[in-house]
């Protein structure tokens, strides 16, 4: 069994990117199930209903995570609530809208999906570990496979988060710094693992912004209008490899490719 996920679908050039390339990547990586994370899919921050919609009509993406900024759009509540393909991060406070973990089928494998957000540097959010061990409790029982989106800024939570779940969760990779890093490895011999799977979208900027706004910002201190970067793209994910009879984590590879 192989999983592509992939990073932050980052505005409109991030959407071209997975209408024109998704099919493209996945068969040439030979996934046999997509994740993707959607949060910054419209304008560069959050997603509006319509532009979740042209995503989940992508055959080659099997279902969608967020973040923090999943709430910026408010449209998306309805979709939210009533698509099985797309998952918020599951430790805001209830009562919320939408489902905060997804079990999909591939053949004979059940995969779980859970997207959790991080609390450093970030909305002060209940205890993604401690919600982790709930959900794990309702749900281990009934997938093969179970991958967690980890949503976080600092590394430290992160990595401390992929020891925490390590031989429960099978795979957990970051999202959220847009910065793919190179730590990608398996834990204790069962859970892969990346920091931070990075992004689809503009390469010539800051994080998918225009860089010269973003330096602007930084030399003067003052608050700029954020404008989605132009030019060429990137698409950056992981796959991860399961064995089919022990279900652990085999190989972890990193996904980086440029397009003009």
């Amino acid at each position: 069994m192989r999983i592509l996920a992939l990073g932050d679908i980052f505005g409109r050039p991030g959407r071209r990117l997975m209408e024109s390339k998704a099919a493209y990547i996945r068969k040439k990586v030979n996934a046999d199930f997509v994740i993707a994370n959607i949060e910054n899919a419209s304008a560069g921050k959050g997603v509006n209903e319509a532009n979740a919609k042209e995503l989940l009509s992508i055959d080659a993406i099997d279902m969608f995570t967020s973040g923090n900024h999943i709430w910026d759009k408010k449209d998306i509540n309805n979709l939210l609530q009533e698509s099985d393909r797309l998952i918020r991060p599951a430790n805001y406070p209830n009562p919320c809208t939408g489902k905060g973990y997804g079990i999909y089928r591939v053949g004979s494998k059940r995969i779980g999906v859970i997207n959790l957000s991080g609390n450093v540097y970030m909305n002060n959010l209940d205890n993604p570990f401690l919600v982790f061990d709930s959900i794990y409790q309702n749900i281990s029982g009934i997938c093969d496979i179970l991958i967690v989106d980890f949503h976080a800024e600092a590394t430290s939570e992160k990595i401390a988060f992929g020891y925490y779940v390590s031989k429960r969760a099978t795979a957990v990779y970051g999202t959220h710094t847009h910065v793919q890093t190179a730590d990608e490895r398996i834990l204790d011999g069962h859970t892969g693992y990346i920091t931070d799977i990075g992004m689809c979208g503009p390469i010539d900027g800051v994080i998918g912004v225009d860089k010269d706004i973003i330096i602007k910002n930084f030399v003067t201190q003052r608050p700029v209008r954020h404008e989605v970067a132009e030019g060429a793209v990137q698409l950056n994910g992981v796959v991860f490899e399961f064995d089919d009879t022990t279900n652990k984590c085999i190989s972890v590879e990193r996904v980086r490719q440029i397009f003009d």
